[in-house]
């Protein structure tokens, strides 16, 4: 039960025809979403708004330390190194700072229990993490520095969250510049799916162990961007946070999905991933995917704790090429 609630805890980090389910109708052609190109200008500024709620810093962050992975991505996008991050496997992902991110101090303790004196001693002007996870830190953190806790749901929260640390920092054009570029590359790739008949392809996000699988939902940030370029059958199950995301393996057979991606939390070398759990499942032998060779492990940073541009940029590259076209 420990790993179980462990791993929920970094879940908040967390053919010319179209594919036949078995014994059912074609899948209908998916409506192409309308990505918006569009940049608006940016001004900088101390007060931003971020998901409704204002954020107001006495002055322009000079060291920002990162608690959650957005924080570490979008940084590496205004070209702002971190003064301390507690996803050093995310930060030195290729996607970020790659073998840079090693020289970074990483912040002391476990994730949600991130040792304040420590990140008191870094003498931060701003603290980034995470709502539901971080909020206990709050009363500490803030005797030093704003704590500043975000979570973008969808990849326009994700746009807005650069935005607004590119006004607070002053690295306006380096905001604007970073927006466009993933405005056009998820543009691009939806209209490349959409033509190709990849967006036909049911798709899946999962993580877990075998006795208790999660599914980014089509209400989460990767499984609402997935949901851009694929079919992403996989809605929230209620409105519960413990339980909305929990489906059974039969349920996932139900779905049909034809491309399975996976992040495995492993605690250990000992720990296998999530799709050698299931392996022996005779359930899970029967999903499309699986009889198909087309379950994908994935990097378990980047795919479950990467929320900002530039992590979901590698996400949508590594989906376009694992995905069969027509």
């Amino acid at each position: 039960m420990k790993r179980v609630a462990l791993f929920a805890l970094l879940a908040l980090v967390v053919g010319c025809s179209a594919p036949v389910a078995q014994g059912g109708a074609p899948e209908r052609r998916a409506e192409t979403p309308v990505i918006d190109r569009t940049v608006q200008p940016l001004q900088a500024s101390l007060t931003v708004t971020v998901g409704g709620k204002p954020l107001t810093l006495p002055k322009a962050p000079e060291r920002i330390v990162c608690l959650n992975g957005m924080c570490d991505d979008v940084l590496t996008e205004l070209g702002i190194v971190p003064a301390a991050t507690s996803n050093p496997t995310l930060l030195t992902h290729p996607a970020l700072l790659g073998e840079r991110g090693a020289a970074v101090p990483v912040v002391k303790g476990t994730f949600g229990s991130e040792d304040v004196e420590s990140i008191s001693a870094l003498r931060p002007d701003l603290v980034i993490g995470l709502p539901g996870v971080h909020d206990g830190l709050r009363p500490a953190v803030e005797k030093f520095a704003p704590l500043w806790l975000v979570e973008p749901a969808t990849w326009t929260e994700s746009v807005e969250s650069l935005r607004a640390l590119g006004a607070l920092t002053g690295r306006t054009d380096a905001a604007t510049s970073a927006e466009q570029r993933f405005r056009d590359r998820l543009a691009s790739a939806v209209a490349t799916t959409h033509q190709n008949s990849q967006a036909q392809r049911k798709v899946l996000l999962m993580y877990g162990s075998a006795d208790s699988i999660g599914v980014d939902t089509s209400d989460s940030l990767k499984g609402h961007l997935l949901g851009q370029l694929f079919t992403y059958p996989f809605p929230a199950k209620g409105t519960d946070v413990t339980t909305a995301s929990n489906y059974s393996v039969e349920e996932l057979l139900a779905k049909q999905p034809d491309v399975v991606f996976v992040y495995s939390l492993l605690f250990s070398s000992n720990d296998r991933t999530l799709s050698a759990q299931l392996a022996d499942n005779a359930v899970w032998r029967q999903i499309p995917a699986v009889q198909q060779g087309h379950v994908h492990e994935m990097h378990a940073k980047l795919w479950g704790s990467g929320r900002g541009t530039r992590s979901l940029t590698a996400v949508i590259d590594e989906a376009l090429a694992k995905v069969p076209a027509n």
